[in-house]
Protein backbone atom coordinates (compact mmCIF):
# COMPACT_ATOMS: atom_id res chain seq x y z
CA UNK A 1 0.00 0.00 0.00
CA UNK A 2 2.83 2.62 0.62
CA UNK A 3 4.71 1.59 -2.56
CA UNK A 4 1.53 2.21 -4.74
CA UNK A 5 1.08 5.65 -2.24
CA UNK A 6 3.91 6.74 -3.65
CA UNK A 7 3.38 5.91 -7.27
CA UNK A 8 -0.14 7.68 -6.98
CA UNK A 9 0.83 10.58 -4.76
CA UNK A 10 4.31 11.75 -6.54
CA UNK A 11 2.96 10.91 -10.25
CA UNK A 12 0.12 12.51 -9.79
CA UNK A 13 2.39 16.03 -8.76
CA UNK A 14 4.59 15.26 -11.99
CA UNK A 15 1.11 14.93 -13.86
CA UNK A 16 -0.14 18.22 -12.40
CA UNK A 17 3.76 19.70 -13.14
CA UNK A 18 2.65 18.91 -16.94
CA UNK A 19 -0.64 20.35 -16.57
CA UNK A 20 0.44 23.65 -15.36
CA UNK A 21 3.26 24.07 -17.97
CA UNK A 22 0.98 22.92 -20.84
CA UNK A 23 -1.82 24.96 -19.15
CA UNK A 24 -4.31 22.21 -19.25
CA UNK A 25 -6.30 22.76 -16.34
CA UNK A 26 -7.64 18.50 -16.43
CA UNK A 27 -4.26 17.41 -16.14
CA UNK A 28 -3.34 19.31 -13.12
CA UNK A 29 -7.39 18.12 -11.96
CA UNK A 30 -6.45 14.39 -12.85
CA UNK A 31 -2.99 14.27 -11.61
CA UNK A 32 -2.83 16.43 -8.31
CA UNK A 33 -6.36 16.06 -7.75
CA UNK A 34 -7.56 12.68 -8.50
CA UNK A 35 -4.21 10.10 -9.09
CA UNK A 36 -2.57 11.92 -6.30
CA UNK A 37 -5.45 12.05 -3.88
CA UNK A 38 -5.62 8.31 -4.46
CA UNK A 39 -1.76 8.37 -3.16
CA UNK A 40 -2.99 10.51 -0.41
CA UNK A 41 -5.51 7.84 1.08
CA UNK A 42 -3.32 5.49 0.89
CA UNK A 43 -0.44 7.02 2.32
CA UNK A 44 -2.41 8.05 5.20
CA UNK A 45 -4.24 4.45 5.92
CA UNK A 46 -0.72 1.95 5.94
CA UNK A 47 1.37 3.49 9.01
CA UNK A 48 -2.12 3.69 10.62
CA UNK A 49 -2.86 0.46 10.57
CA UNK A 50 0.77 -0.85 10.78
CA UNK A 51 0.95 0.94 14.14
CA UNK A 52 -2.20 -0.50 15.88
CA UNK A 53 -0.60 -4.05 15.07
CA UNK A 54 2.27 -3.13 17.38
CA UNK A 55 0.93 -0.96 20.01
CA UNK A 56 -1.99 -3.43 20.63
CA UNK A 57 -2.21 -2.42 23.79
CA UNK A 58 -2.35 1.71 22.76
CA UNK A 59 -3.77 2.00 19.88
CA UNK A 60 -5.03 5.48 20.83
CA UNK A 61 -1.37 6.59 21.24
CA UNK A 62 -0.13 4.82 17.67
CA UNK A 63 -2.99 6.27 15.80
CA UNK A 64 -1.50 9.51 17.48
CA UNK A 65 1.63 9.30 16.62
CA UNK A 66 0.92 8.11 12.82
CA UNK A 67 -1.50 11.16 12.11
CA UNK A 68 0.08 13.70 14.05
CA UNK A 69 2.98 13.06 11.31
CA UNK A 70 -0.10 13.86 8.57
CA UNK A 71 -0.95 16.92 10.42
CA UNK A 72 2.40 18.15 10.84
CA UNK A 73 3.44 17.65 7.60
CA UNK A 74 1.87 21.02 6.29
CA UNK A 75 4.24 22.31 8.62
CA UNK A 76 7.27 21.38 6.29
CA UNK A 77 5.95 21.03 3.11
CA UNK A 78 4.16 25.31 3.11
CA UNK A 79 7.41 27.00 3.66
CA UNK A 80 9.00 24.43 1.52
CA UNK A 81 6.94 24.42 -1.66
CA UNK A 82 6.88 28.58 -0.50
CA UNK A 83 11.00 28.54 -1.28
CA UNK A 84 10.96 26.56 -4.18
CA UNK A 85 8.49 28.24 -5.83
CA UNK A 86 10.39 32.07 -5.04
CA UNK A 87 13.46 29.88 -6.33
CA UNK A 88 12.32 29.13 -9.72
CA UNK A 89 10.36 31.95 -10.40
CA UNK A 90 11.10 33.99 -13.48
CA UNK A 91 9.04 36.78 -15.41
CA UNK A 92 5.69 36.24 -14.87
CA UNK A 93 6.17 32.22 -14.08
CA UNK A 94 5.56 31.92 -10.40
CA UNK A 95 7.63 28.31 -10.50
CA UNK A 96 4.53 26.19 -9.56
CA UNK A 97 5.82 23.40 -12.71
CA UNK A 98 8.76 22.72 -11.56
CA UNK A 99 8.27 22.96 -7.73
CA UNK A 100 5.42 20.20 -8.37
CA UNK A 101 8.40 18.36 -9.77
CA UNK A 102 10.69 18.53 -6.78
CA UNK A 103 8.29 18.04 -4.19
CA UNK A 104 7.52 14.76 -6.01
CA UNK A 105 10.70 13.58 -5.97
CA UNK A 106 11.56 14.18 -2.78
CA UNK A 107 7.93 13.11 -1.53
CA UNK A 108 8.90 9.65 -3.34
CA UNK A 109 12.42 8.73 -1.67
CA UNK A 110 10.89 9.74 1.68
CA UNK A 111 7.63 7.59 0.65
CA UNK A 112 9.58 4.89 -0.80
CA UNK A 113 12.11 4.52 2.10
CA UNK A 114 9.23 3.96 4.52
CA UNK A 115 7.29 1.23 2.56
CA UNK A 116 10.18 -1.04 1.99
CA UNK A 117 10.99 -0.18 5.63
CA UNK A 118 7.63 -0.67 7.37
CA UNK A 119 6.70 -4.32 8.80
CA UNK A 120 3.88 -5.76 10.86
CA UNK A 121 4.59 -8.06 14.02
CA UNK A 122 4.83 -11.47 13.67
CA UNK A 123 1.68 -14.00 14.09
CA UNK A 124 0.66 -13.74 18.33
CA UNK A 125 3.37 -11.34 18.75
CA UNK A 126 2.07 -8.65 21.83
CA UNK A 127 3.49 -6.38 23.81
CA UNK A 128 4.86 -6.96 26.91
CA UNK A 129 2.82 -7.98 30.11
CA UNK A 130 -0.25 -7.30 27.77
CA UNK A 131 -3.11 -9.52 27.81
CA UNK A 132 -5.40 -9.50 25.02
CA UNK A 133 -9.38 -9.85 26.59
CA UNK A 134 -10.80 -13.20 25.44
CA UNK A 135 -14.50 -11.50 25.79
CA UNK A 136 -15.87 -8.62 24.80
CA UNK A 137 -16.48 -5.91 27.08
CA UNK A 138 -18.00 -2.04 27.31
CA UNK A 139 -17.42 -0.67 24.50
CA UNK A 140 -13.90 -3.04 22.83
CA UNK A 141 -14.94 -6.17 21.02
CA UNK A 142 -12.61 -8.94 21.52
CA UNK A 143 -13.75 -10.52 17.79
CA UNK A 144 -13.20 -8.51 14.42
CA UNK A 145 -15.45 -7.83 11.22
CA UNK A 146 -14.83 -7.90 7.82
CA UNK A 147 -15.07 -4.54 6.05
CA UNK A 148 -18.12 -5.09 4.20
CA UNK A 149 -19.82 -6.42 6.96
CA UNK A 150 -19.09 -3.01 8.88
CA UNK A 151 -19.99 -0.84 6.49
CA UNK A 152 -23.87 -2.65 7.34
CA UNK A 153 -23.88 -1.79 10.94
CA UNK A 154 -25.59 1.33 12.73
CA UNK A 155 -21.84 1.79 14.57
CA UNK A 156 -20.27 2.51 11.13
CA UNK A 157 -22.55 5.27 9.98
CA UNK A 158 -22.59 6.97 13.43
CA UNK A 159 -19.07 7.32 13.66
CA UNK A 160 -19.30 8.47 10.03
CA UNK A 161 -21.38 11.45 11.27
CA UNK A 162 -19.27 11.70 13.89
CA UNK A 163 -16.23 12.25 11.99
CA UNK A 164 -17.81 14.42 9.68
CA UNK A 165 -19.14 16.55 11.70
CA UNK A 166 -15.98 17.09 13.69
CA UNK A 167 -13.85 18.01 10.17
CA UNK A 168 -16.52 20.28 9.33
CA UNK A 169 -16.55 22.22 12.30
CA UNK A 170 -12.87 22.88 12.08
CA UNK A 171 -12.16 23.48 8.75
CA UNK A 172 -15.09 26.49 9.42
CA UNK A 173 -12.20 27.62 11.37
CA UNK A 174 -9.19 26.86 9.65
CA UNK A 175 -10.98 28.05 6.26
CA UNK A 176 -11.60 31.38 7.52
CA UNK A 177 -8.66 31.75 10.36
CA UNK A 178 -6.69 34.52 8.78
CA UNK A 179 -9.57 36.97 7.55
CA UNK A 180 -11.49 36.56 10.71
CA UNK A 181 -8.97 37.66 13.23
CA UNK A 182 -7.17 40.12 10.97
CA UNK A 183 -11.14 41.52 10.52
CA UNK A 184 -12.94 41.03 13.88
CA UNK A 185 -9.25 42.87 15.45
CA UNK A 186 -8.65 45.32 12.66
CA UNK A 187 -5.68 48.06 14.01
CA UNK A 188 -4.71 45.87 16.71
CA UNK A 189 -1.88 43.59 14.67
CA UNK A 190 -0.35 46.26 13.14
CA UNK A 191 -0.34 49.69 11.79
CA UNK A 192 0.26 48.29 7.93
CA UNK A 193 -1.71 45.78 5.96
CA UNK A 194 1.12 43.96 5.44
CA UNK A 195 1.95 43.37 8.95
CA UNK A 196 -1.90 42.31 9.60
CA UNK A 197 -1.16 39.82 6.99
CA UNK A 198 2.00 38.32 8.41
CA UNK A 199 -0.20 38.32 11.58
CA UNK A 200 -2.86 36.21 10.32
CA UNK A 201 -0.38 34.38 8.29
CA UNK A 202 1.27 33.32 12.20
CA UNK A 203 -2.38 32.34 13.68
CA UNK A 204 -2.86 30.00 10.78
CA UNK A 205 0.66 28.62 11.58
CA UNK A 206 -0.25 28.43 15.46
CA UNK A 207 -3.53 27.10 14.46
CA UNK A 208 -1.83 24.16 12.67
CA UNK A 209 0.65 23.26 15.86
CA UNK A 210 -2.06 23.11 18.32
CA UNK A 211 -3.76 20.63 15.57
CA UNK A 212 -0.60 18.47 15.16
CA UNK A 213 -0.32 18.51 18.95
CA UNK A 214 -4.07 17.37 19.63
CA UNK A 215 -3.77 14.87 17.74
CA UNK A 216 -0.94 13.27 19.55
CA UNK A 217 -2.46 14.31 22.88
CA UNK A 218 -6.25 13.30 22.48
CA UNK A 219 -5.90 10.09 20.96
CA UNK A 220 -3.39 9.30 23.75
CA UNK A 221 -5.49 10.31 26.78
CA UNK A 222 -8.37 8.39 25.03
CA UNK A 223 -6.82 4.99 26.13
CA UNK A 224 -7.48 6.09 29.43
CA UNK A 225 -10.70 7.84 29.44
CA UNK A 226 -12.08 5.62 26.23
CA UNK A 227 -12.80 6.64 22.31
CA UNK A 228 -16.77 7.50 23.39
CA UNK A 229 -15.82 10.11 26.35
CA UNK A 230 -12.74 11.36 24.20
CA UNK A 231 -15.58 12.31 21.79
CA UNK A 232 -18.13 13.64 24.28
CA UNK A 233 -15.08 16.18 25.33
CA UNK A 234 -14.23 17.46 21.45
CA UNK A 235 -17.98 17.75 21.22
CA UNK A 236 -18.84 19.64 24.46
CA UNK A 237 -16.34 22.11 24.48
CA UNK A 238 -16.37 22.44 21.38
CA UNK A 239 -19.74 23.61 21.15
CA UNK A 240 -19.45 25.66 24.20
CA UNK A 241 -16.32 27.07 22.49
CA UNK A 242 -18.13 27.88 18.84
CA UNK A 243 -20.90 29.66 20.81
CA UNK A 244 -18.40 31.49 23.12
CA UNK A 245 -15.83 32.66 20.77
CA UNK A 246 -18.26 35.41 18.67
CA UNK A 247 -18.06 36.99 21.39
CA UNK A 248 -14.40 37.63 22.24
CA UNK A 249 -14.47 40.55 19.34
CA UNK A 250 -16.65 43.10 21.49
CA UNK A 251 -14.23 46.05 22.13
CA UNK A 252 -14.74 45.83 26.01
CA UNK A 253 -13.35 42.52 26.62
CA UNK A 254 -10.08 43.31 25.24
CA UNK A 255 -9.80 39.80 24.08
CA UNK A 256 -7.72 39.17 21.18
CA UNK A 257 -5.64 36.68 23.29
CA UNK A 258 -8.94 35.18 24.41
CA UNK A 259 -10.04 34.63 20.91
CA UNK A 260 -6.66 33.00 20.14
CA UNK A 261 -6.66 30.34 22.86
CA UNK A 262 -10.19 29.30 22.21
CA UNK A 263 -9.36 29.19 18.58
CA UNK A 264 -5.86 27.10 19.70
CA UNK A 265 -8.11 25.03 21.71
CA UNK A 266 -10.91 24.34 18.62
CA UNK A 267 -7.84 23.20 16.69
CA UNK A 268 -6.61 20.55 19.14
CA UNK A 269 -9.70 18.99 19.38
CA UNK A 270 -10.08 19.07 15.65
CA UNK A 271 -6.61 17.16 15.16
CA UNK A 272 -8.09 15.22 18.29
CA UNK A 273 -10.75 14.04 16.20
CA UNK A 274 -8.79 12.64 13.48
CA UNK A 275 -6.55 10.47 15.44
CA UNK A 276 -8.61 9.22 17.75
CA UNK A 277 -11.28 7.59 15.26
CA UNK A 278 -8.96 4.48 13.88
CA UNK A 279 -8.71 3.70 17.66
CA UNK A 280 -12.80 3.82 18.06
CA UNK A 281 -12.78 2.11 14.81
CA UNK A 282 -10.91 -0.78 16.39
CA UNK A 283 -12.57 -0.95 19.76
CA UNK A 284 -15.56 -1.49 17.71
CA UNK A 285 -14.51 -3.67 14.44
CA UNK A 286 -12.05 -5.31 16.47
CA UNK A 287 -8.40 -5.05 15.14
CA UNK A 288 -7.91 -7.30 11.86
CA UNK A 289 -9.64 -5.53 9.46
CA UNK A 290 -9.15 -1.91 10.76
CA UNK A 291 -7.48 -0.37 7.79
CA UNK A 292 -10.02 -1.66 5.18
CA UNK A 293 -12.67 0.03 7.61
CA UNK A 294 -10.78 3.01 8.21
CA UNK A 295 -10.73 3.67 4.37
CA UNK A 296 -14.27 3.73 3.84
CA UNK A 297 -14.65 5.59 7.17
CA UNK A 298 -12.52 8.55 5.72
CA UNK A 299 -15.84 9.37 2.70
CA UNK A 300 -16.42 11.08 6.00
CA UNK A 301 -13.30 13.22 5.88
CA UNK A 302 -13.76 13.99 1.70
CA UNK A 303 -17.68 15.22 2.57
CA UNK A 304 -16.44 17.52 4.89
CA UNK A 305 -13.53 19.12 2.98
CA UNK A 306 -16.51 20.08 0.57
CA UNK A 307 -18.81 20.69 2.61
CA UNK A 308 -17.00 23.04 5.44
CA UNK A 309 -15.37 25.37 2.85
CA UNK A 310 -19.03 25.30 0.71
CA UNK A 311 -21.16 26.49 4.10
CA UNK A 312 -18.34 29.08 5.39
CA UNK A 313 -17.59 30.92 1.57
CA UNK A 314 -21.38 30.55 1.13
CA UNK A 315 -22.19 32.60 4.41
CA UNK A 316 -19.18 34.41 4.05
CA UNK A 317 -20.48 35.50 0.41
CA UNK A 318 -23.83 36.52 1.43
CA UNK A 319 -22.35 39.35 3.99
CA UNK A 320 -19.80 41.09 1.21
CA UNK A 321 -21.08 44.02 0.27
CA UNK A 322 -18.99 46.03 -2.49
CA UNK A 323 -15.87 43.62 -1.53
CA UNK A 324 -15.88 44.39 2.15
CA UNK A 325 -16.61 41.20 4.78
CA UNK A 326 -19.26 42.43 7.27
CA UNK A 327 -17.86 40.95 10.66
CA UNK A 328 -21.42 39.49 11.33
CA UNK A 329 -20.43 36.51 8.82
CA UNK A 330 -18.17 35.01 11.55
CA UNK A 331 -20.37 34.81 14.18
CA UNK A 332 -23.00 33.09 11.87
CA UNK A 333 -20.66 31.00 10.78
CA UNK A 334 -19.39 30.03 14.24
CA UNK A 335 -22.98 29.20 15.21
CA UNK A 336 -23.08 27.23 12.30
CA UNK A 337 -20.52 24.66 13.30
CA UNK A 338 -22.15 24.61 16.92
CA UNK A 339 -24.95 23.06 15.31
CA UNK A 340 -22.89 20.63 13.57
CA UNK A 341 -20.96 19.75 16.67
CA UNK A 342 -24.30 19.04 18.41
CA UNK A 343 -25.30 16.18 15.70
CA UNK A 344 -22.12 14.45 16.24
CA UNK A 345 -22.41 14.93 19.93
CA UNK A 346 -25.65 13.01 19.85
CA UNK A 347 -24.87 10.46 16.90
CA UNK A 348 -21.92 9.86 19.76
CA UNK A 349 -24.61 9.20 22.72
CA UNK A 350 -26.10 6.75 20.45
CA UNK A 351 -22.89 4.70 19.99
CA UNK A 352 -23.06 1.17 21.38
CA UNK A 353 -21.50 -2.43 21.29
CA UNK A 354 -21.77 -3.92 18.01
CA UNK A 355 -24.40 -6.41 17.96
CA UNK A 356 -23.15 -10.39 17.81
CA UNK A 357 -25.48 -11.47 15.09
CA UNK A 358 -22.78 -9.26 13.17
CA UNK A 359 -20.14 -11.14 13.85
CA UNK A 360 -19.75 -14.60 12.22
CA UNK A 361 -20.51 -17.71 14.56
CA UNK A 362 -17.81 -19.93 15.82
CA UNK A 363 -18.08 -23.83 14.48
CA UNK A 364 -20.43 -25.41 16.58
CA UNK A 365 -22.52 -22.01 17.55
CA UNK A 366 -25.93 -22.13 17.07
CA UNK A 367 -27.21 -20.45 13.74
Amino acid sequence: AGFVSALCWCGGLFLGAIGVYTHQLWLLWLGSGVIGGIGLGLGYISPVSTLIKWFADRPGLATGMAIMGFGGGAMVAAPLSNLLMATFAHGTDPGVAPTFLVLGLIYGIFILFGAFLIRVPPKGWLPAGYTPPTQSHGMISSKSLDATTAIKTPQFWLLWIILCTNVTAGIGILEQASPMIQELFKGRLGSTTAAAAAAGGGFVGLLSLFNMVGRFGWSSLSDKIGRKATYFCFFLIGIAGYVYQPSTDKEHLNSLPLFVNTACDLLSKYGGGFATIPAYLRDMFGPANVSAIHGRLLTAWSVAGVLGPALVNYIRAYYTHDKVVDVRAYPTVLYLMAGLLCVGLVANVLVRPVADRFFPAKAGDAS
